[in-house]
Order: structure tokens, then sequence, then C-alpha cells
């Protein structure tokens, strides 16, 4: 009860307690990654039953934000299932951050990891966000994922830092880590040079054919310390509530906006995985006396 009333005083100190910041996520490339990051459907090294695709075109993806902006999202995210994006693919990225920005919409992109001239790029093109999540502690990081250090992902925010960009960088719950694991995770993302602009919260959602599809869920209460934990050590970032929701009772994310998470993501897909209506979340929104942000409110 004390970490929750410091969370929501905290909370209140920064941000309007009755607004919520709506996203949308797309999937600009999915399937065929060479990361072997053992919670993702989009792996090449699991067998999750999901086919490789090619990026899909410039005018779907803005046609796409368009009636995400209309249902009133205020930021549009595309995530391409990559290691890092290839050189070939950098005007079409860049054209869908020129067209989805040209819609009024914040732009975010994850595109696994960048350097520092694609960095540049994405920034004049007007790239707002680029999201690159730690995903768990550092101890606990072989364990999920070995094609890629924890440095490596640390490199990389800091390159998107450096470019002027802000960061979107978060972790997964349920992935067989322990609390001091969760703990860890937050102060790897508290004392970066810049704490993220935000920061997504996300629950496993256990996937047939990954390494952790038996994975035990993630105690609610265990998880609302951790929204309440985030908001209290990165007080003017962005607590997105993220993947697993369509786990989630509304009671329990009404603790978790209570513990101070202002975002999430609309939409009934969140890359390959289910995630709520609009109309459930914009209903739940309703009964607890909350509105969306407008774009730029923040």
């Amino acid at each position: 009860m004390e970490l929750l009333f410091r969370a929501q005083t905290v909370h209140r100190q920064h941000f309007d307690p009755n607004r919520v910041q709506i996203s949308r996520l797309l999937s600009i490339k999915t399937g065929g990654c060479a990361e072997d990051c053992a919670y993702c459907s989009q792996s090449a090294h699991h067998n999750s039953g999901l086919s490789a695709s090619k990026l899909i075109e410039v005018q779907r993806v803005i046609a796409e934000a368009k009636r995400a902006r209309d249902a009133g999202a205020t930021r549009y995210c595309m995530g391409a299932a990559w290691r890092s994006p290839k050189e070939r693919d950098m005007p079409a990225i860049l054209a869908m951050v020129e067209g989805v920005k040209a819609l009024g919409m914040e732009t975010c992109m994850t595109l696994g990891m960048l350097d520092a001239d694609q960095a540049l790029q994405l920034k004049g093109a007007g790239l707002d966000y680029y999201n690159h999540n730690i995903d768990t502690s550092e101890a606990h990081y072989g364990n999920v994922i070995t094609t890629r250090t924890f440095a490596d992902r640390l490199d990389t925010l800091e390159t998107v830092r450096q470019a002027g960009i802000n960061v979107c960088s978060g972790g997964i719950l349920g992935m067989g880590e322990g609390p001091q694991d969760r703990v860890d995770m937050l102060v790897s993302l508290a004392n970066l040079p810049e704490p993220p602009k935000s920061v997504p919260i996300n629950m496993l959602i256990p996937i047939a054919g990954t390494p952790l599809a038996d994975a035990p869920p993630v105690d609610p209460i265990d998880f609302v310390r951790i929204i309440a934990t985030a908001r209290i050590m990165m007080p003017t970032s962005h607590v997105r509530l993220s993947a697993g929701r369509t786990a989630m009772s509304d009671e329990m994310q009404a603790l978790c906006f209570f513990a101070g998470a202002n975002s999430i993501f609309a939409g009934d897909t969140l890359l390959t995985a289910a995630n709520p209506d609009q109309d459930v979340d914009l209903r739940l929104m309703s009964r607890l006396g909350l509105q969306p942000m407008e774009a730029g409110e923040h």
C-alpha cells in the first residue's frame, strides 16, 4: 500500500493521472529473425508456425497509420523482425517515418540494432522514438537470448540517444527471472545517461513452439509492484502497459494505471500476438474516468 501511494504521488507530480497515451503497433516485416529470443514467435530458431514475410509497402503503412489516428491513437509504432536493418531497406523505412509524421502522429520504430549512420538517417526523417528493450536483467539475459549480448542492447540505446531520438526501452516479466532480476532491469534503465522517455513493461505471452511456451504466469500483484517501482524510479517517463493485457483482468489493469502506467497499445494485434480490442479499452477507460492524451500533450 505504501508503494502504490508513493507511486501515485510521484505520478501526479509529473502527469495528469486521468490521461493515458494511446499507441498503435504494426508489424512491417514479420518472422524469419536471426535472433534466438526465447519468448519470440518471430525467431527463425523456433518452430512457432509463423512464416517469414517481406517488408510491407510504404503506402499500406501510411494507410494503416491514418486509420489508427482516426481511431484515437497519437503514436504509431512500426516493428520489423530483424537483427538489424539492411541498407537496401532504409529508403522504405525512412519513407514510412516521413509519411506517418505527415499525418500529425508521433513515430516509433523497432528494427533491432542500429549503427550511428542509420540512427542519424531516422532522426533526419523525423523519427520521435526508437524502441529497443533490454528485456530482463543483465544476470538473467543469457538465459533468454544468446545471439546478442546485454551490452549490445545498451550500445544501441546509446547510439539512438546520441542521434537525438527519444529512447523507448523496457522489459518482459515472466521469463523465469526472479524478483531481483526485475528490479535490476529497472535499475539498468533508470541509470542510463538519460532514463528512457518510454518504458514498456510487458507480461510474457507464452507462444507454442518457443522455449518459454510453458512458462508459469506472473502473479498479478507482483506485476503491479514492478509498474509502481518503474514509476518511482523513472518519474517523468511514460510507463507503458504493453504485451499480455489479454490475460489481465480489468481490476489488474486498473491497479496498473493507479500505480503509474499511462500508456497502452490499442488494436487487436501486437505484432503477432493478441491484444484487447480498442472498443474494450475505451470502455474500461470510461469506467475508470480516463481520457486519451492528445498528440504532443505530454
